[in-house]
């Protein structure tokens, strides 16, 4: 898989994530086991994805925060009970936005 094949998967990702809390609160959020579930197992995705990005192509774009993606996952995957909800809000509503519209410029 080419790197430009993976950030098309990582923007279809950051799209279902977004997709997942429309018309939510952080309330609404946190209290829906099933959307809390499917944006977990994105991130967890889209941090995996990020991992197969050649390190050159990273290097050539530094505005992404790749180690923080990828973060995200371990989070995620080796402590799912201890991971913050409000962290993954947060994440969420204030960082993806901004990371789905980089994404597209590089593709």
């Amino acid at each position: 898989m080419g790197n430009i094949e993976i950030i098309t998967k990582m923007i279809s990702l950051i799209e279902k994530i977004e997709a997942y809390i429309t018309n939510l609160d952080y309330e609404s959020f946190s209290n829906d086991q099933m959307i809390v579930e499917a944006c977990a197992f994105n991130f967890s995705q889209l941090g995996e994805l990020s991992h197969k990005l050649e390190e050159d192509f990273q290097r050539k774009n530094p505005q992404i925060p790749w180690k923080a993606i990828y973060g995200m996952r371990n989070r995620i995957i080796h402590d799912y009970d201890g991971v913050n909800l409000s962290v993954i809000w947060e994440t969420i509503t204030e960082d993806l936005p901004s990371l789905v519209t980089q994404l597209k410029e590089i593709i």
